[in-house]
C-alpha cells in the first residue's frame, strides 16, 4: 500500500522525518499496523494477570520471562587461552542508549578475578614526588563525577573488514556486539595525579590491572590529566565485576583496552612502557608489514540496528529504522541513511541527547515496497568526521589487521523481506 501524501526524501522508499511524529510507529523494524474496534468486536476481555495478585517485591529484580532475546553471546572456552574472550551486547534488542549492566559487553584476558574490596590497593608511583596508596575505603571519600560515556573493544566489527564475503548470520550483536554505554561515576584521574605530585620528566602513565594476566596498559600523560577517570560506579552501582570491581581505569572515547580493569598500579613514566597487549596486539598493521601504535581514539561510527541482520519484514509498509552513532572525538552532529546502497541520503531524526563521547540514538522512516534494499547509515561528529565506507578503509590500509574498523555497516533486504549482511 503505497500513501502518496508521504514525502519521499531519498532513493528507495526513504520518508521525511516528520512522518515518524504522526504515524503511530511502533517497536523498531515494525510495520503500521491498527486495530479498530468495531461494535460487533465484543467485550475485551480481562486476562488473567489482571485478575490475581502477582509475586512481590524481590531483592534484585529480573527481567521478564517473556525477554529471552535479552542476553549477551559469548564465545566457546578455549583451553589455551583460560578466561580469555568476550560477550556481546544484543544492540538489535536494545532501545535508548545506556546499557544495562547486565548486557554490557565484556572482554577479558584471564578471566574475572574475584576481589576483596578491603584488601584491594591502588598504587601510585613512578615519577611523583610523593607515592601514594588508596584503600577502596580511601577512594570513596572523593569528590566523585559522573559522565555518561561508550566503550568499545578496538576490535569491534573488525570481522566486517576481514571477510571477503558477508557473513550470512551475521547480525548486530555478533557483529558489532562490543559496545555498549552506560553512566559512569568516580574521581577525575587528574585529582589523584595531583595529590601525587607529577615530575616534569613524566609524560606517561603506565596503568596495570590485578587480574591474573597484570593487563597493562601506557596511557599518555595528557589524556590522563584531561578527562580520564577513576570509575567506582556504573548505572548508579558498583562496577560489575567483569567491568572491573572495584576500580577501573577509564578514557573516554579511547579504545576499551586503555580502560584497564581491577586497576591497581598507576606508574608515571617518561615514555610508553610497551607492554605484551600493546606490542603483541592492538596494533594496526598496514599491507607493507609496517605497524601503527598508540592508535587510541574510535573513530566516527553508526549502526543500523532494526532492521538488521536476521530480522525479516513481514509485509509491505512503513518501517522505523534506527541505530546507534557515536564517535571517539565528540558527539554526533548527523546521521544520514541510505535504502539504495549509497546512492542517495537523507538526515535520520536525532532520537536522544548528544552527549560527548556517548551513544546516540537516530531513526526514519522507511516505506518497504516489497522489492531489495540495501541499508545503511552515515554518521558525522561534532569534529566534522565522516564515517567512511568499507572500501576507502580497505584502500588506504588494507585487512591485514582488523582493529578500529569503523566503516559502513550494509544491511541487504531481499524481496521476501529477509535481512542479512552484506558489502555494498
Amino acid at each position: 500500500m503505497t500513501n502518496k501524501n508521504l514525502e519521499k526524501v531519498a532513493g528507495n522508499g526513504l520518508l521525511n522525518r516528520r512522518h515518524l511524529l504522526g504515524m503511530g510507529l511502533g517497536g523498531a523494524g515494525m510495520a503500521v499496523a491498527n486495530t479498530v474496534l468495531g461494535a460487533d468486536s465484543g467485550p475485551l476481555q480481562i486476562p488473567y494477570w489482571s485478575r490475581q495478585p502477582g509475586p512481590g517485591a524481590s531483592p534484585f529484580g529480573d527481567r521478564s520471562r517473556y525477554a529471552p532475546q535479552l542476553e549477551r553471546m559469548s564465545g566457546s572456552p578455549n583451553p589455551t587461552y583460560p578466561g580469555g574472550g568476550a560477550s556481546r551486547s544484543p544492540l538489535q534488542h536494545l532501545q535508548g542508549t545506556i546499557t544495562p549492566n547486565a548486557l554490557h559487553f565484556e572482554r577479558h584476558h584471564a578471566g574475572i578475578p574475584d576481589i576483596d574490596p578491603a584488601q584491594h590497593k591502588l598504587v601510585i608511583n613512578g615519577l611523583v614526588r610523593q607515592p601514594l596508596v588508596f584503600s577502596y575505603e580511601d577512594l570513596l571519600r572523593y569528590t566523585m563525577v559522573s559522565r555518561i560515556y561508550f566503550l568499545e573493544c578496538s576490535g569491534n566489527s573488525g570481522a566486517v573488514l576481514r571477510r571477503d564475503t558477508p557473513d550470512p548470520n551475521g547480525t548486530a550483536q555478533s557483529l558489532h556486539g562490543l559496545v555498549s554505554c552506560a553512566e559512569w561515576t568516580g574521581i577525575p584521574l587528574s585529582t589523584l595525579l595531583d595529590e601525587a605530585g607529577v615530575l616534569p620528566e613524566a609524560n606517561w602513565i603506565a596503568a596495570v590491572g590485578a587480574d591474573a594476566a597484570s593487563m597493562g596498559r601506557s596511557v599518555p600523560l595528557a589524556k590522563a590529566m584531561d578527562d580520564s577517570m577513576l570509575a567506582l560506579f556504573q548505572n548508579g552501582e558498583p562496577v560489575m565485576p567483569g567491568q572491573g570491581y572495584p576500580m577501573r581505569l577509564f578514557n573516554p572515547g579511547w579504545e576499551g583496552n586503555t580502560s584497564v580493569k581491577w586497576l591497581t598500579q598507576i606508574k608515571l613514566t617518561n615514555g610508553p612502557v610497551h607492554f605484551r597487549d600493546e606490542t603483541s596486539k592492538y596494533t594496526d598493521t598496514l599491507p607493507d608489514r609496517s605497524s601503527l601504535q598508540f592508535t587510541f581514539p574510535m573513530g566516527v561510527k553508526s549502526l543500523i540496528t532494526s532492521p538488521s541482520g536476521q530480522m525479516s519484514l513481514n509485509q509491505r509498509g512503513i518501517y522505523r529504522v534506527t541505530g546507534l552513532a557515536w564517535s571517539g572525538s565528540g558527539s554526533i552532529r548527523r546521521v544520514e541513511v541510505s535504502a539504495d546502497g549509497g546512492r542517495s541520503w537523507a538526515d535520520a531524526l536525532i532520537d536522544s541527547e548528544r552527549h560527548e563521547k556517548a551513544l546516540t540514538r537516530f531513526s526514519i522512516p522507511w516505506e518497504w515496497n516489497g522489492g531489495s534494499a540495501i541499508l545503511q547509515s552515515r554518521a558525522t561528529d561534532s569534529a566534522g568526521n565522516v564515517q567512511p565506507t568499507r572500501q576507502s578503509i580497505l584502500d588506504e590500509r588494507g585487512n591485514i589487521a582488523t582493529y578500529h574498523f569503523h566503516g559502513i555497516q550494509s544491511w541487504s533486504v531481499n524481496n521476501a523481506g529477509e535481512v542479512r549482511d552484506a558489502h555494498a
